[in-house]
C-alpha cells in the first residue's frame, strides 16, 4: 500500500484551509511547510458529515500540536482528487 502525501505551505491547519486530498483513500500523510508531518484520516461524524482527524505532531520550532478533529465545511471531488475546505476544530 502506498502512502498518499498532501503538502501544505504552513506549519498548522486553520479554518478555511483547502486540502487537495486523494479521492480514493481516507488515510494520508500531511507534510507541513516546516517539514513536520502528521497522519490524517477522513471520517464521518454521527450525522454522516465528513470530519478530518489529524494526529498530533511537533512543528520544527518545537510547538506541540495535539490530535484534533476538524469539521469539513466543503468536500468537492475533481477526478481523482478531493478538495476539502476545513471548518473549525471540534471539541
Amino acid at each position: 500500500m502506498s502512502t498518499y502525501v498532501i503538502e501544505i505551505p504552513y506549519s498548522h491547519l486553520y479554518p478555511g484551509l483547502v486540502l487537495d486530498a486523494p479521492a480514493d483513500t481516507d488515510d494520508f500523510l500531511v507534510q507541513f511547510g516546516d517539514d513536520s508531518e502528521s497522519r490524517a484520516q477522513l471520517l464521518r461524524d454521527d450525522t454522516g458529515r465528513p470530519v478530518l482527524r489529524m494526529g498530533g505532531y511537533m512543528t520544527a520550532r518545537g510547538t506541540v500540536i495535539d490530535e484534533r478533529v476538524w469539521s469539513v465545511h466543503e468536500a468537492v471531488r475533481h477526478g481523482d482528487r478531493l478538495r476539502l475546505r476545513l471548518g473549525r476544530s471540534l471539541p
